[in-house]
């Protein structure tokens, strides 16, 4: 198990002393087992305690064992200087595996200027008439319900393979695990009284809002490059529905038969401000991304390790 090495690591860097601790409970243990009457003349309690919290032992048959004998050899076998090192490598490498690339950064902006074209006519007629080089012969050619269907797909086919290629759902799933092994010690520290253990705890929990900053930036990279290209979809309708002050319809549109609601024109309010034609698209854009993600075996999920 990498994440026993790590968590070893860890704990070395921390407390220099935790080396000859780990080392103690892996001399004296018997099968991968060890009781803390083999090692209580060695060890503080609070030592033991920590042992326990970071999961390096876990319940054994007649007391407890460890996790993974090796892995905790492992990381005790590059030595202390190695491992503090070690663990700073990994720090970096997480920061830097969750960075943003230039190219990220810079659809961001472009997508964040792109929102200017819902209020500015300006921009949403340059936007909308750019578009319309490549979907007016669409539109021409079949009704625009059918076109926002095929828009639908289109979107959610490029937003499926983004956030599957472009968001690590491993590296999510360490965090999930991460935060939830530290609510698990909190629990466990609170029932047995031990405020060491919590102030630890609270220092950890502290260490671990970087971690749950690089989460929302994992989250939200794939985000950027799905609104840098569904945007001046948005703008194609919002200019050829005519929406917006002093706006006119681009296209001749029939009226569209909604469920529950009945015949109503594109721009009619059905769900409080929201217009028909923006819940045609989100209707068709949900459904169609179900089935994209299931016919490609797409798993957007955090998985652990």
């Amino acid at each position: 198990m990498a994440r026993i090495e790590q968590k070893v690591r860890d704990l070395v860097s921390e407390d220099a002393a935790m080396e000859d601790v780990v080392r103690t409970v892996l001399d004296r243990a018997d099968d991968g087992e060890v009781k803390w009457v083999d090692v209580r003349e060695d060890l503080s309690s609070g030592q033991w305690g920590r042992l326990i919290e970071t999961g390096v032992l876990v319940d054994g048959d007649a007391g407890f064992r460890l996790a993974d004998a090796e892995a905790t050899r492992n990381a005790l076998g590059n030595g202390e200087a190695e491992t503090t090192a070690g663990s700073a490598s990994t720090s970096s490498d997480d920061d830097e595996g969750s960075s943003w690339s230039m190219w990220d950064k810079g659809a961001a902006v472009f997508s964040l200027a792109l929102f200017a074209g819902y209020s500015w006519a300006p921009m949403r007629n340059v936007i909308g008439n750019a578009m319309n080089v490549f979907l007016g012969p669409l539109n021409a050619q079949l009704p625009f319900y059918a076109v926002v269907m095929i828009l639908a797909v289109v979107t959610g086919l490029y937003s499926t393979i983004l956030q599957a290629n472009l968001m690590d759902s491993e590296k999510m799933g360490e965090y999930q695990e991460k935060m939830q092994e530290i609510q698990e010690k909190r629990k466990a520290a609170k029932e047995r009284g031990d405020d060491e253990a919590l102030d630890r705890i609270q220092d950890e929990q502290m260490d671990a809002m970087g971690d749950q900053m690089g989460m929302f930036k994992e989250q939200f990279r794939p985000m950027v490059w799905i609104m840098f290209l569904t945007i001046p979809v948005f703008l194609w309708m919002y200019w050829g529905v005519g929406i917006g002050a002093n706006a006119t319809p681009i296209f001749d549109l029939e009226p569209l038969v909604l469920p529950f609601a009945g015949e109503r024109a594109w721009t009619d309010s059905v769900l409080g401000p929201v217009q028909v034609w923006i819940v045609w698209y989100f209707l068709c854009s949900m459904g169609f991304t179900q089935i994209i993600r299931k016919g490609l075996n797409i798993n957007i999920s955090p998985t652990g390790t």
